[in-house]
């Protein structure tokens, strides 16, 4: 009966000593806990062990810090040298120049981002055994496109060469013939879009694409051109900028002019008729009119300019050819009248030479 007592009181005894340790552990854990949440806040203020970005390691950096590292290196790659070519010229400047910014700050901010990824206690083993947490976060960069499309069109200004048309023109009383040349612009789109590449992917060069423009105007498709030479008496047909007929002509005698300039052939006429176009003047005692044939003073074939009164034509006067005796037309043998005739279109371009 006594053992019994016994028994119950010994039993008692180990039930409270359980739960006095049991107390214990859950009073010990609760402040491990406790000093573990309150480490882990305490070092919310810098970065986990092991994380770097763009190459810098930010590992137990507070922010400030990271800002200061990661701004340095985004600093090198903004101020690095980018030499641009486009058609032989070459421009030399730096990603920071054409707009290009490091968006430091959100890269820190998703460096610190990492831990709360992490439960609370792996956090704070992290950091207490200095284990790194393997993490490489990106230095993003944003381009400003309004700049480099401004840098494009520099580029675009400074290396355009117009094409030139073939052209036969009077240039203070002197003939100029000018050949046709290719000109060239930048390829704008294309231009942008290797230009923003070459920032992407941090090259040191980059060349820009120029093409080819082509003249709108020939040698092969200038046309016929006459050119009469006052000095000369001469009556030369271009096609082209090359020579394929010449003739003997008479200009204005002294008192008259053969206007210099740059006309064209408004009309032609076969078998004009001769209107007389100063009856009160030098005209006076000729017919008003002189109908086709033999005598007219126009000839047989006509060809009608936009200077006023003023015709290429035929005459029976053929003494006259080589000299100046016309009230200011270009008089022609009436052989080379009829043969010149056929071969100038309405709008041939027409150029007297002093």
């Amino acid at each position: 009966m006594s053992r019994g007592k016994h028994s119950r009181r010994a039993l008692g005894r180990g039930w409270t000593v359980a739960a006095v340790a049991v107390a214990a552990l859950v009073v010990l854990g609760g402040g491990t806990a406790y000093a573990a949440y309150r480490y882990d806040l305490a070092s919310a203020s810098r970065i986990l062990p092991g994380v770097s970005i763009a190459g810098v390691d930010v590992g137990n950096m507070t922010r400030d810090e990271a800002v200061r590292a990661v701004t340095a290196q985004a600093d090198t790659t903004l101020g690095s040298t980018l030499t641009v070519t486009a058609a032989g010229r070459t421009w030399t400047l730096t990603p920071a120049a054409l707009g290009t910014r490091a968006d430091v700050e959100g890269a820190v901010d998703r460096a610190f981002a990492v831990a709360d990824q992490m439960s609370m206690l792996s956090r704070v083993y992290h950091r207490v055994a200095d284990k790194a947490v393997p993490t490489s976060i990106d230095l993003r960069y944003s381009y400003d496109r309004a700049k480099l499309r401004a840098f494009v069109g520099q580029v675009f200004d400074e290396v355009a060469k117009p094409a030139v048309d073939a052209s036969i023109s009077l240039v203070d009383d002197q003939l100029v013939l000018q050949h046709a040349r290719a000109g060239r612009e930048l390829k704008r789109g294309a231009a942008l879009q290797r230009l923003e590449t070459a920032l992407r992917h941090r090259l040191g060069s980059v060349t820009l694409p120029v093409h080819t423009v082509e003249p709108s105007v020939t040698a092969a498709t200038l046309g016929k051109t006459i050119v009469v030479d006052l000095s000369e008496n001469m009556l030369y047909l271009y096609d082209g900028l090359k020579v394929i007929k010449q003739y003997p002509v008479a200009t204005a005698a002294p008192g008259y002019v053969t206007p210099v300039g740059t006309w064209s052939v408004v009309n032609k006429v076969e078998n004009p008729t001769w209107y007389n176009p100063a009856p009160d003047g030098w005209g006076a005692g000729e017919p008003l009119v002189i109908p086709p044939g033999p005598g007219n003073p126009l000839g047989t074939r006509a060809l009608y300019l936009n200077a006023p009164g003023i015709r290429i034509h035929g005459t029976y006067a053929s003494s006259s050819i080589g000299t100046h005796a016309s009230h200011g037309c270009i008089r022609m043998y009436i052989s080379d009248s009829e043969e010149l005739y056929p071969l100038v279109p309405i709008g041939t371009t027409v150029i007297i030479k002093p």
